[in-house]
């Protein structure tokens, strides 16, 4: 179980000053589960995590001219026991990309917290973030010394300012900057919203 600190900012209604909730979000992390079990990927098939490494390190050495973009994001189904394909891609820039996603299941159990579907989009960018931190640190020591351009600076979540989750996208982007990340958002989410939503 892994635990995450986040700064709400209020107004209050009694005297109209802001004040700072603090909050501590507490969540399973599928880390072990992401290293352990497999990713999928459309041409490779099912790819242990070491292979995905292997993949986007060969992908960017196939033109180490051009410039890459790595982003994650997940997307989960309205349903009684959701699923929550992660996907990282990385990106040619200006020439597409490939993507590589797992999808995690919680128990029966567990799955009782997203009745209420706020829990369950806060579950998919405290799972970006999870996958994000890891992945971030994994490629920087893998290239470490190669000539090859990259960049790690975007999760894509799937909240936008419209709908339901227009209430939400302060505090979750928010969330995702505290962890070293820039925000994207509905509709340049296309990550989570298009990739990762094709898999729920």
């Amino acid at each position: 179980m892994h635990c995450i600190k986040m700064s709400l900012a209020h107004m209050s209604q009694a005297h109209g000053e802001r004040f700072e909730e603090i909050r501590i979000f507490c969540y399973k992390s599928s880390m072990n589960g992401f290293w352990q079990e497999k990713f999928y990927n459309p041409t490779k098939g099912m790819l242990s995590a070491e292979q995905v490494l292997e993949e986007m390190e060969s992908y960017m050495e196939e033109r180490p001219e051009m410039s890459y973009e790595v982003i994650v994001g997940c997307d989960s189904a309205s349903t009684a026991e959701p699923y929550f394909p992660v996907v990282v891609a990385v990106l040619r820039k200006g020439e597409g990309g490939r993507y590589f996603l797992k999808r995690t299941r919680y128990s029966e159990d567990f799955n009782k917290r997203f009745v209420n579907w706020r829990n369950r989009i806060l579950q998919e960018i405290l799972l970006s973030c999870d996958l994000a931190l890891s992945l971030r640190e994994l490629l920087e020591d893998r290239l470490k010394g190669q000539n090859l351009s990259y960049e790690f600076n975007y999760i894509h979540a799937d909240i936008g300012e419209k709908g339901a989750t227009k209430n939400m996208v302060k505090e979750l982007t928010g969330l995702i900057r505290g962890n070293g990340f820039e925000p994207k958002i509905k509709p340049e989410a296309c990550i989570a919203s298009v990739v990762a939503h094709r898999y729920s």
